[in-house]
C-alpha cells in the first residue's frame, strides 16, 4: 500500500466508523425520547394508570392460558412493558404477554414443560434483537394486508376456543391433555364436560362478558373487564361456588436468574424459540406501525422496536416470564387515554408492579372462569366486521389470502399460515404484474415508404419478468412476413435474467430465419444485464443498437433497400 494510498483509505475508514457509531445509537435510548414530557406528564400519568388497570386480567388470562401461571403473565407484563418501553422504538408501545403468543406457547409447554418458557423468551429475544441490530424493521411491510387480518382473525378463534376447556372441564386441565388444536380441544373438552361444574363457570364468563359490553355505554372511561371480575370475585367470596381460582401469588418479584440452557434443551427449543421470535417481531412492528397512525405520537424506529422487544423476552425470561410483543389493544388504550410519551408505558408496568406488592392476596382470588370470559370477549373483539366484509368484497386473490391464512392458523400453525399467506399474495402479485406485460406491433414513424411492409417495431411494455418469458417469445416468433424487426424496449420497466434471456433468445430465432434484428431504447439500469445474459452478442452487428427510434426506423429501410437491390441484380 503506498503512502497517498493509506492517507485516502484512513479517512474512508473513520468516516465508516462514525458511520456506524451514529447507526449504533440510533438503536438506544436518548433524552429525545422525553421532549415533550413537560406538556404531557399530566396525561401519560393518567393514561399509565388507565392501561395498568385494563392490562391486570389480561396479563393474568393470557398467564393462565399459555399453560404457564398467572404470576408469569404479570411478571412478563411488569418487566418486558418497562424494558421495551424504554429501548423501544415507538413512544407509546405497550408490551406484555399477547394472545398470539399463548397460542405459541402452548403447546411449547405441553411438550417441554413449563420451565422451557423461560429458556424460549431469552433465545427468541436473542433472535428478534439480532434481527433489529441487522436492521431487519422493514421487512414487516413486506406482508399483505389480508393476511394479516386472515392471521388475526385465525388467532383471535384459537383464542376463543381456548377458554372452552377451562370452563367446562374445570381447573383440572393442563397443557398436553387435551388436542393441540384448539377446535379438537374445545370438542374433547365438551364430550368430557364436568356439568355440575359448567353452569357456574359458564354464569361467571357470561356475567363478566356482560359488564364489558355494557360498561362503556355508561361511561367510556369504566374499565369493563377490571369491573367485571371484581363483580364476579366478590360474589365468589359471598357465595360458595366450585369455581377455581388463580391461587397464591407471590408479593414481589423473583430474582432474576438464568433459565435452563442445557445444550440438549437448547437445542431442541430453536424452532420453537424462532417461531416465537418471528411472531413477536410481526405482532412489535405491525402493533408500533398502528399506533403511529392512531396520534400524533411521532415516529417510531422498526429496527429499534426489535431491539426493544428482544431485550424485552431477554429480560422476561431471566425473571421467569413469557416472550413478549407489543400488544394493540393496550397500544390503543394508551393513545386514547392521552399517553403521548414513554412514561406512560412505565407507568403502566409500575401500576401492575404495585398490584402485586399490595394486593397479591385479593387478586389471587379471582376465579379463572372470569378471566375466559375477559380473554373470550377479547377474541371477539379482534375481529372488525367490516375489515372482514371489505376485504372478501375487494378481489378473488386476496379473498383467497385471507381465507387461507385464517384457516391454517387455526388449524395447521401460526408462522406457516403467514409464510403460505404471504407465498399466495406473491405468486398473485406476479400473475397480476405479469399480465401487464404488453407485446404489440406498431406502424413505423413519418411518411410511409415502399417497402415498409417489410419492417416491423415490437414495442414491449411493462415489466419483462420469467411468468410472462414464454407468451412472449410465442407472440413476436409468430409474426411473419418481414425482414427487419425493431425491438422496442424503452417502455420496459423491471426486468429479471429470465425475461432478459427471451430477448436473446428472440434475436437468435429470427434471426436464424433470416430476420435483422435491430433493439432500441435500451436503459441505462437493464444495459449491464443484457451484456451479461446475452442480449446484445446475439446481435448481428454491434451497430444494430440504437438510443432513437428515427435511426433506427432509418437502418431497417437501408436494410430494406439492399435486399431488394440484391433481387434486382439477382434478377
Amino acid at each position: 500500500m503506498t503512502a497517498d494510498t493509506a492517507q485516502t483509505s484512513a479517512p474512508r475508514l473513520a468516516d465508516r466508523l462514525r458511520g456506524a457509531a451514529a447507526e449504533a445509537r440510533r438503536l438506544l435510548p436518548s433524552w429525545r425520547d422525553y421532549r415533550s414530557l413537560r406538556s404531557t406528564w399530566r396525561s401519560d400519568l393518567v393514561a399509565g394508570v388507565t392501561v395498568g388497570i385494563v392490562a391486570l386480567p389480561l396479563a393474568l388470562g393470557f398467564g393462565v392460558s399459555s399453560g404457564v401461571s398467572a404470576e408469569a403473565g404479570l411478571i412478563t407484563a411488569i418487566v418486558a412493558g418497562i424494558i421495551a418501553a424504554v429501548f423501544g422504538g415507538s413512544n407509546v408501545q405497550v408490551s406484555g404477554p399477547t394472545g398470539a403468543m399463548v397460542v405459541v406457547l402452548l403447546p411449547i409447554v405441553a411438550q417441554h414443560g413449563v420451565a422451557a418458557v423461560a429458556t424460549v423468551s431469552l433465545l427468541a429475544g436473542l433472535m428478534v434483537l439480532i434481527a433489529g441490530a441487522l436492521r431487519l424493521g422493514r421487512s414487516v411491510s413486506f406482508i399483505p394486508w389480508p393476511v394479516i387480518e386472515g392471521f388475526t382473525l385465525g388467532i383471535a378463534v384459537i383464542i376463543f376456543m381456548q377458554q372452552v376447556p377451562a370452563l367446562f372441564s374445570g381447573a383440572t386441565v393442563e397443557p398436553g391433555e387435551h388436542s393441540s388444536n384448539a377446535i379438537v380441544a374445545a370438542g374433547q373438552a365438551l364430550m368430557a364436560a364436568d356439568w355440575s361444574y359448567v353452569p357456574w363457570a359458564v354464569g361467571a364468563a357470561v356475567l363478566v362478558a356482560l359488564i364489558m359490553v355494557l360498561a362503556p355505554r355508561l361511561h367510556s372511561a369504566i374499565p369493563g373487564s377490571l369491573v367485571g371480575i371484581i363483580v364476579v370475585t366478590l360474589l365468589c367470596v359471598l357465595v360458595p361456588t366450585p369455581l377455581a381460582r388463580i391461587g397464591a401469588l407471590p408479593h414481589s418479584l423473583p430474582a432474576p436468574s438464568l433459565p435452563a440452557m442445557d445444550p440438549a434443551l437448547v437445542s431442541t427449543l430453536l424452532l420453537p424459540a424462532l417461531t416465537v421470535a418471528a411472531l413477536a417481531a410481526i405482532e412489535s412492528l405491525l402493533s408500533a406501525r398502528v399506533a403511529a397512525g392512531l396520534a400524533d405520537t411521532g415516529p417510531y424506529d422498526p429496527d429499534r422496536e426489535l431491539v426493544g422487544q428482544g431485550l424485552a423476552s431477554i429480560g422476561s425470561g431471566f425473571f421467569g416470564g413469557m416472550p413478549a410483543t407489543g400488544a394493540i389493544a393496550r397500544t390503543a388504550v394508551n393513545v386514547r387515554a392521552g399517553g403521548r410519551t414513554r412514561v406512560s408505558v412505565v407507568v403502566h408496568a409500575l401500576v401492575l408492579l404495585a398490584i402485586v406488592l399490595v394486593a397479591a392476596g385479593p387478586v389471587g382470588a379471582i376465579p379463572l372462569a372470569a378471566l375466559s370470559g375477559v380473554l373470550m370477549v377479547t377474541a371477539v373483539r379482534m375481529v372488525q366486521v367490516a375489515t372482514v366484509r371489505s376485504i372478501v368484497r375487494s378481489t378473488r386473490a386476496d379473498a383467497v389470502a385471507f381465507v387461507v391464512t385464517a384457516a391454517i392458523t387455526v388449524s395447521v400453525d401460526l408462522i406457516i399460515a403467514v409464510l403460505i399467506g404471504i407465498v399466495l399474495a406473491g405468486i398473485v402479485a406476479i400473475r397480476n404484474m405479469s399480465r401487464s406485460t404488453a407485446v404489440r406491433r406498431e406502424d413505423l414513424p413519418g411518411e410511409a415508404q415502399d417497402g415498409d411492409e417489410r419492417i416491423a417495431i415490437i414495442r414491449f411494455e411493462g415489466p419483462l419478468i420469467f411468468t410472462a418469458s414464454d407468451r412472449i417469445f410465442e407472440q413476436v416468433n409468430a409474426i411473419r412476413g418481414i425482414s427487419v424487426a425493431i425491438l422496442r424496449v424503452s417502455q420496459v420497466g423491471l426486468v429479471d435474467a429470465s425475461g432478459a434471456r427471451v430477448l436473446a433468445d428472440l434475436t437468435q430465432s429470427l434471426e436464424r430465419r433470416g430476420i435483422t434484428v435491430l433493439i432500441k431504447g435500451v436503459r441505462d439500469d437493464h444495459e449491464r444485464l443484457f451484456r451479461s445474459v446475452g442480449v446484445l452478442s446475439s446481435l448481428r452487428h454491434h451497430k444494430h443498437l440504437f438510443a432513437d427510434m428515427d435511426s433506427a426506423v432509418q437502418h431497417a429501410r437501408s436494410h430494406i433497400e439492399r435486399e431488394r437491390a440484391g433481387r434486382g441484380q439477382a434478377g
